[in-house]
Formats: structure tokens, sequence, C-alpha cells
């Protein structure tokens, strides 16, 4: 746990926020994928908000956030210099070693988008990367400085008119490995997708979380084999994922 300081805050879109952390130590040890627990300053308010880790530069982390309710609206208030207390780094991250040597496909949808920033800056080698929004879109151009960007949106505002694999298909693209962070409906697409084109994918599971560190199994999914925790078919999203191969889980 850290008492860490707001260093900046921001609007991106309705409801979407940038906030920038400086923290002690969760930066330092932060990887792509990986996320941290806010906690509310509302004493009524005991469980944390699972935030994930958007960039990470020395000591500083950023989170980007959808405000859905009373713990985001409470941090969409916070202003630099105000302290906010968050535990982390949490989770396992994106391997990073399996794209070496490959052409690696970063597929974000929604609010899954924000964890894939800090990927797409790490990854080596050749990326493509499609972005799929319901309408607002945001964030696009930070993804531009890191390779080339398709994007999908559901009223074809911009882009291809669809979701992500239509996009995906619409440009022809093609890549050795998957890395994908979304709702449900998108992963599990991402998942067919996945085992027609015979290719290694991983996805970072979105789950409401309670403790955050794997305790209370709020946030299990299923898993294709028996988790030596439970001794059932389940992972704990928080300490097992949120990052899984796509062909451990079913969606």
């Amino acid at each position: 746990m850290e008492a860490a300081i707001v260093s900046a805050q921001e609007a991106l879109a309705q409801d979407i926020y940038s906030m920038v952390i400086v923290t002690k130590q969760i930066a330092k040890e932060a990887k792509p994928g990986q996320f941290i627990s806010v906690y509310s300053r509302d004493g009524a308010s005991l469980l944390p908000r699972p935030i994930s880790i958007c960039e990470v530069d020395g000591n500083r982390l950023r989170i980007v956030y959808r405000v859905v309710g009373k713990g985001t609206k409470e941090f969409s208030g916070y202003r630099p210099g105000e302290r906010v207390r968050i535990m982390g780094p949490l989770g396992n991250g994106f391997p990073l070693e399996a794209s070496e040597g490959k052409t690696a496909l970063i597929v974000g949808g929604g609010i899954g988008i924000f964890p894939l920033l800090e990927l797409a800056k790490q990854l080596k080698g050749r990326k493509e990367i499609v972005l799929g929004y319901r309408d607002q879109v945001f964030m696009k151009e930070a993804f531009e400085a890191c390779g080339p960007v398709a994007v999908a949106t559901e009223d074809g505002s911009q882009g291809t008119k669809g979701n992500v694999l239509d996009a995906i298909r619409e440009n022809g693209i093609r890549a050795d490995v998957i890395y994908a962070c979304g709702p449900a409906p998108m992963l599990k697409g991402i998942q067919s997708f996945a085992a027609e084109q015979n290719l290694e994918a991983w996805i970072s599971l979105e789950e409401r979380m309670a403790c955050g560190i794997g305790a209370c199994l709020a946030c299990v999914c299923k898993s294709k084999e028996v988790d030596a925790h439970t001794n059932v078919h389940n992972k704990r999203v928080c300490k097992d994922g949120p990052v899984f191969r796509a062909e451990e889980v079913e969606l």
C-alpha cells in the first residue's frame, strides 16, 4: 500500500479520465497488463477499485478510467498535489517474450484499450494495432506513435463500421501472436479467430473484483484445467490473470 501523489488529471472524452500518479515503488515494478487498486476516501466504501496501468515512466504511472460509479466519480475530482492510496502492481502482465522475432497484433476494445498502450510501447519488432470503439474515439494518436493503427466503430463514424474482427479482415492484417483486452464478447471472438488461424493469443479479462489479491474468489472465471488453489475449473482473474493464454479460459 502506498500513499501516492496525483501529478496530473485530465478528461480525455465523456466520462473518460487520465490520471498520472507519482509513486515510491509501484511504478518501478509495474509491467504492461498489470493493475492497481485505488482506495476511496469515503469510509463507507471499503473495497478498492481495480484500474489498469496505462503507462509507466520512472516513478510515475498513468491510469485511464471510465467514471461508472461513486468511487470513480470521486477519483475524477482529484487534483495535482492530492494524495491517493493505491496498492500494486497486481496480477500478471502480458508476456513480451511471446512476440520476439514475430509480428504482434494488439487488439483493444472500449476501456480495454487503456492497458495496451504500455504494451505497445515496450514490444519490439513489427506491431499491428486495432482499436474498437462504440462511438467516441480516444487515445488513437498515442497508439499511432507505436505502430500502424486500424479503427473500428459500431456507428461507422471512423474507420471500419463494425467490430475489431471486421477491421482486421477489412485491412488484411496478418500477425503471429495476438495480445487483446476488451469486453467478453470481443475476447470470445479473438479466441475463435486465433484458433481458426492457429495463432498464439494472450487475452486480458475485465472482471469485477473485491480484494484484488486472490483471497476472496469474487472474480473467478471458468478455466479449461482444474485450478490448484480451488480444485475446480476456476481461475482467479486478479491473481492468476488478468492475462491468460486464450485457450486457458472459457468465455
